[in-house]
């Protein structure tokens, strides 16, 4: 009875990382259901993975092999840093953090390199989430941010996110948000700009977010990957720049999107030195340190040679302004990315349920995107793309999404 009990809860704690439908991951295909319901005949196309960025399109930061074979030949000085990373490394990022959030940031004591954000996620949530802790989920957001809650026993209090509207109407809902607040939440966890949406927070959006969190003494945890990826004209406030700021804070930032540095598995976590130490008592055991020879490749960020970020930027919106006149054009109702790489459109009712569609897309028309659940469990009418792909082929695997869509509708 008892390992019966056990093996349950254990069951139930990995169900909550369910990954068929995670970006990245291909979704599981049953060619018979595929088959049985399918219309038409196979689309032709390049093959485009709407679910990740293509580091091949976008290519990674210059210099990044060099510093990275710096890195190498440091030999055991480098390959086994402290858990928190190379001091020498966090000296140099943390005045660049400082001049990017213009707040200061300690390097000794408030800065953690990680394997990824995806691992500073892990490691935030892993310090401030305990069995039963409250945590106040933005939806849609971030896949991974529910996920991690339920896997560490937290309660998963959500929070609607309005992102349809112009951008002076996009936000959290504050009344949910101050409601959970009153009600034992402790954390608020959310990304910004807002993964899937591309939308960002604006500045009295965030002050309300840090008045709220401080009055309530919460803990904020806000990732931040796609903030040096602004569009023309967009303005960006950093939570930790507010005059009433939470107390425990921690900022996530990394090159892994912007700069096309994933593989290297870079990131950084920022903030409040009690939560820091925390996170590095929990790396110290499940990884022990963003890979030592790669920390040298964090040089390059924020340090990228000139006009490059903003050749970057101005190659993403293009691809951006087209792909939102092909999904309009079709009465797709879409939010304007703001910053990033993701794309969010709404799609009509259709014949199918949405996973069996996203499966058909990838089967019939060589197209991968995720589904909008991941996002948001509710939602079943929305699929993201991350559009820093090539731009005519991602063009033309949109116009393959409208084709389908057209096929599928009821």
């Amino acid at each position: 009875m008892f390992d019966n009990c056990v093996n349950k809860s254990l069951e139930a704690k990995f169900e909550a990382l369910e990954a068929d439908n995670a970006p990245g991951q291909e979704v599981r295909q049953d060619l018979g259901v595929l088959e049985n319901v399918m219309r038409g005949g196979k689309l032709k196309g390049v093959p485009v993975d709407f679910s990740h960025g293509d580091v091949n399109a976008f290519t990674p930061t210059p210099d990044s092999e060099n510093y990275w074979l710096e890195g190498f030949k440091q030999g055991g000085s480098q390959a086994y840093t402290e858990y928190r990373g190379a001091l020498s490394v966090r000296e140099i990022l943390a005045k660049r953090l400082e001049k990017f959030t213009n707040t200061p940031v300690l390097p000794d004591s408030e800065l953690i390199l990680t394997p990824g954000t995806q691992g500073a996620l892990f490691l935030a949530l892993g310090a401030t989430v305990a069995s039963g802790t409250k945590v106040a989920i933005v939806e849609p957001d971030y896949f991974a941010n529910r996920k991690l809650v339920k896997f560490f026993g937290g309660e998963v209090v959500p929070v609607p996110l309005c992102y349809l509207g112009e951008p002076s109407e996009n936000g959290l809902n504050f009344n949910t948000l101050e409601k959970a607040f009153k009600n034992d939440t402790k954390v608020l966890v959310f990304s910004n700009p807002n993964n899937p949406t591309g939308i960002v927070y604006s500045e009295e959006v965030i002050n309300k977010i840090a008045v709220l969190a401080n009055k309530y003494n919460a803990t904020v945890i806000v990732d931040q990957l796609y903030s040096r990826m602004l569009y023309n004209g967009e303005i960006y406030a950093h939570l930790r720049a507010c005059k009433v700021r939470p107390k425990n804070l921690i900022t996530i930032m990394g090159p892994s999107k912007t700069e096309s540095l994933s593989g290297y598995r870079l990131g950084v976590a920022f903030g409040t030195s009690k939560i820091i130490d925390r996170m590095e008592r929990l790396q110290a055991i499940v990884s022990l340190r963003a890979a030592g020879y790669n920390q040298a490749v964090f040089k390059t960020w924020f340090n990228e040679p000139k006009g490059w970020l903003e050749n970057r930027i101005e190659q993403h919106e293009a691809i951006r302004d087209e792909l939102l006149e092909v999904f309009r054009g079709a009465n797709l109702k879409t939010a304007t990315p703001q910053a990033g790489s993701y794309l969010f459109p709404k799609l009509p009712a259709l014949s199918v349920d949405l996973n069996t569609f996203v499966r058909l897309l990838r089967y019939q028309a060589n197209v991968t995107v995720t589904p909008a659940s991941e996002f948001a469990p509710h939602l079943n009418d929305s699929i993201r793309l991350n559009f820093s792909q090539d731009h005519d082929a991602a063009i033309e695997a949109a116009k393959r999404i409208v084709k389908m869509v057209e096929i599928y509708a009821l």
